[in-house]
């Protein structure tokens, strides 16, 4: 919505011609900036609750600056993933308040303090060289407004360690659970909790592992019950529907 049809709007409802909801109504179905390389949705946090998030992988520094700089104008937090050093040694020279998350690969700006929710959100880890994806998916999150509490390489090669945080794990009100290999903590996690588990397949794991194929594919046919899964490698997903989640009323 350009700004003289911003100014025709708030006109209306000024005159008594449209109603405060008919009003909200148009803005949440409007608005993009159209930036050449990106289309940028302005009013995404107004429809669905969180704001646009930038995926750099495949893109050009240059167009990852000119989506930042145009997503600084307004006052949303900015969460960039898949992101290298280097893109984020660019960001930084329009965005000195950036933050970069070497491990999740995720640069983040906050713009606006987010008063996390008051239930928290566990991110279960099956070994250390998980821990990118889940990270992954506890930034977006907590920058999303959530609390999260993270527990790692408790895998089910050694399972007295996920057993020694169970405690920790069935208080939160949904649970990531990231495996690689086989992919079997999903399935032992929702044996054991009554909270929903998002499931998240990393590509580690030896050749049979086929990239993380076999670990999506283990998850999927879990025998448990409430176990949803995303896609491999998908910790920003995951960290986004477990938001979702936690804040439901």
């Amino acid at each position: 919505m350009n700004k003289k049809a911003l100014k025709v709007l708030l006109e209306k409802v000024r005159d008594g011609k449209i109603d405060i909801e008919t009003a909200s109504d148009r803005l949440r179905n409007l608005s993009y900036v159209d930036l050449g390389c990106a289309k940028l949705d302005t009013h995404r946090e107004l429809r669905v609750g969180h704001p646009e998030v930038i995926f750099c992988q495949g893109k050009t520094t240059a167009q990852i600056k000119t989506i930042i700089k145009a997503m600084m104008a307004g006052s949303s937090n900015i969460l960039a993933t898949r992101a290298g050093e280097e893109v984020y040694a660019a960001v930084r020279e329009i965005c000195p308040a950036a933050v970069y998350n070497s491990l999740a690969r995720t640069i983040t700006l906050t713009r606006k303090k987010v008063r996390p929710s008051k239930n928290y959100i566990a991110v279960v880890t099956a070994g250390t060289s998980d821990l990118p994806v889940a990270e992954e998916a506890a930034v977006t999150a907590e920058i999303f407004g959530n609390r999260v509490e993270r527990i790692v390489d408790v895998g089910v090669a050694g399972v007295h360690r996920l057993l020694d945080k169970l405690d920790l794990i069935r208080t939160a009100r949904v649970i990531v659970v990231v495996a690689g290999m086989e992919g079997a903590l999903p399935s032992v996690v929702a044996g054991l909790v009554d909270k929903p588990i998002i499931a998240v397949p990393t590509s580690i794991g030896y050749g049979a592992s086929f990239q993380g194929v076999a670990a999506l594919l283990a998850m999927l046919n879990s025998c448990a019950g409430g176990v949803s899964v995303v896609n491999i490698d998908n910790g920003f997903g995951a960290g986004c529907i477990a938001s979702m989640i936690n804040k439901l009323k």
